[in-house]
C-alpha cells in the first residue's frame, strides 16, 4: 500500500514538473496488435533489428496500453515468449521506474518506464531492459535474446 501511494506521489510530482515535455518515445504505434498468448506466452513472431530496441529509454518494448496492476502478468508473458541466445531460461526482475513521459493513456497524463533486469545461466552481465505500458508498439525480441518457438524470422 505504501509503494502505490509513494507511486502515485512521484506520478503526480512528475506531472506537475513535466506538463509541457514532449515525448521523446520514437517507436510508439497505436496499430500494433499484441501477439496471441498460449501457454501464458506471447506468440513473438519477429525479431528487433534495431539494436536500441528494448535497451534505450527511446525505443523501449510498447507492451500498452495496459493497466499498472496488470504489468506483470504482460511482461511475463513477453519473457516467456523468449529465451537465452542458447535456448536458456530467462529470470528477470523490475529493478525501477524512470523516464517521465507524457501520455494520454493514464489518468494523470504522464507515464514511467518499467527497467527489467534479465538474466539466464552463464551470463555475466544481465540485460536491461525499458518497457512502456502506456503505449502500444510492435513486440519484438531484442537482439541478445531468442524465440521460443523458432519459428519466427530473423533479420
Amino acid at each position: 500500500m505504501t509503494k502505490r501511494i509513494c507511486s502515485i506521489l512521484l506520478i503526480l510530482v512528475v506531472m506537475i514538473s513535466c506538463t509541457s515535455t514532449k515525448s521523446t518515445i520514437k517507436n510508439i504505434d497505436d496499430t500494433a496488435v499484441k501477439p496471441a498468448v498460449k501457454d501464458n506466452a506471447f506468440q513473438i513472431k519477429q525479431y528487433a533489428d534495431d539494436d536500441k530496441y528494448g535497451f534505450d529509454q527511446d525505443y523501449p518494448i510498447n507492451i500498452g496500453f495496459i493497466m499498472e496492476s496488470s504489468e506483470e502478468k504482460f511482461i511475463g508473458y513477453f519473457f516467456k515468449g523468449l529465451q537465452g541466445p542458447e535456448g536458456e531460461t530467462l529470470t528477470y526482475k523490475k529493478v525501477e521506474s524512470c523516464c517521465p513521459f507524457p501520455t494520454k493513456n493514464n489518468k494523470v497524463g504522464v507515464g514511467m518506464l518499467s527497467i527489467y533486469e534479465v538474466r539466464w545461466p552463464g551470463v555475466r552481465k544481465p540485460l536491461i531492459l525499458y518497457f512502456n505500458i502506456y503505449e502500444r508498439g510492435r513486440i519484438l525480441c531484442p537482439k541478445g535474446l531468442t524465440i521460443k518457438n523458432y519459428a519466427a524470422t530473423k533479420p
